[in-house]
């Protein structure tokens, strides 16, 4: 029997700066979102630009990676998987969101690049992503149990200690399964 395969590959920039909390089963996730931009002609000649905006999700120790080495203006290339997820929100309506569960992120900007906006990259309308929706439904198979991150880590100690910090899931709206 054949398998299926659900797969996704893309380059681009992140949006803002990742966000990682901790589940009470002490898995790492982090959440972020990345512009991938495509150019094109159109029959007349114009020139157009797109701009496509992927929410990733990463877990355990990538999600602690990401964390600790992307910020907003990282160029990066993501692997992973697409899962969509559904709820009901507050007003009783069903919602949906389509992720990438990130399986596999490289680094694609220069240290000197690293957390300052790509020059005149265009990153399309941010402002879509403003109401946040509930976290992942579920996590991918454990391996092993994450561990809490050690403030006295040479790279957190060169960036902001409070982004870095990771956020308490404080009621069950929060917990990411």
């Amino acid at each position: 029997m054949a398998k299926d395969l659900n797969k996704v590959q893309f380059t681009g920039h992140l949006g803002a700066d990742p966000e990682m909390r901790y589940t009470a089963q002490g898995s790492a996730v982090t959440n972020f979102r990345v512009a991938s931009n495509r150019t094109w002609k159109d029959r007349d000649g114009g020139a157009h630009e797109d701009t496509e905006w992927f929410r990733v999700v990463a877990w355990d120790k990538l999600g602690e990676i990401c964390n600790q080495y992307l910020t907003k203006g990282s160029r990066v290339y993501i692997e992973g998987r697409l899962q969509t997820r559904k709820w009901v929100d507050r007003d009783n309506q069903d919602r949906y969101i389509t992720e990438v569960i990130a399986q596999d992120m490289i680094m694609l900007s220069t240290r000197g690049e690293r957390g300052m906006p790509a020059g005149d990259e265009h990153f399309g309308d941010a402002e879509q992503f403003e109401e946040a929706p509930p976290p992942p439904a579920e996590a991918p198979p454990r391996r092993t149990p994450a561990a809490a991150p050690s403030n006295g880590s040479r790279a957190t100690a060169s960036r902001s200690i409070a982004r870095n910090q990771p956020q308490p899931i404080e009621n069950d709206e929060d917990i990411p399964f």
